[in-house]
């Protein structure tokens, strides 16, 4: 589990493809700090650490995630959000996020507005996933609040200091993220589903 509050960035050192595999090494100031078999979120999606060398870690994202991610659309030197899972008793700054994408969406309006940004995201809605006013959102793995909530699309606003500390920075207009949409709301709509 994880609470949407992204660690640091990751930068992408070497992409190396195996069958339907492919191994993602990234260069990262916590390296020091995991260890093989920990799991840490990348643009949202949890995956193993396999391998460490040096400032160095190797994770493997399998074809079902690069189907269903961004992660498929990675190139060498892009840089990814990065959050080790959260220690229980601790305080949780974010919301409950699984680290497992629901799906993507893409950037499709960018606005500045007085010192802070509004970004709007366009998703298929035949997924029937859903956004609430005021509920979370997790976008490439960082916790938001959605604001403008329709179907199919929604907003969030982005305070500096999560523009500057994420990859909210280097978003255009076309740009591709991962979705995780709250987990209990997820449940009530499987609920209803069930029961229609």
């Amino acid at each position: 589990m994880f609470t949407g509050i992204i660690e640091t960035l990751g930068k992408v050192v070497e992409l190396e493809k195996e069958g339907g595999n492919l191994h993602i090494t990234i260069s990262s100031a916590i390296t020091q700090e995991l260890k093989i078999d920990q799991s840490v979120a990348h643009n949202g999606v949890c995956l193993t650490v396999v391998a460490i060398d040096g400032g160095r870690y190797t994770v493997t994202a399998i074809q079902e995630t690069l189907d269903k991610t961004s992660l498929g659309k990675l190139k060498m030197g892009d840089l990814v959000n990065l959050e080790r899972a959260m220690v229980l008793g601790t305080r949780l700054d974010g919301h409950l996020v699984q680290g497992h994408v629901d799906q993507t969406a893409t950037c499709t309006k960018i606005v500045e507005s007085d010192g802070s940004w509004f970004f709007t995201f366009e998703y298929d809605a035949l997924l029937n996933n859903v956004t609430i006013e005021k509920g979370s959102i997790t976008i490439d793995g960082t916790s938001l609040t959605v604001v403008n909530s329709k179907k199919g699309a929604f907003s969030v606003a982005i305070i500096p200091y999560t523009y500057e500390h994420t990859r909210f920075n280097s978003y255009q207009v076309g740009t591709t993220v991962n979705l995780e949409f709250d987990v209990i709301g997820k449940y009530v709509a499987r609920l209803i589903e069930v029961r229609q």
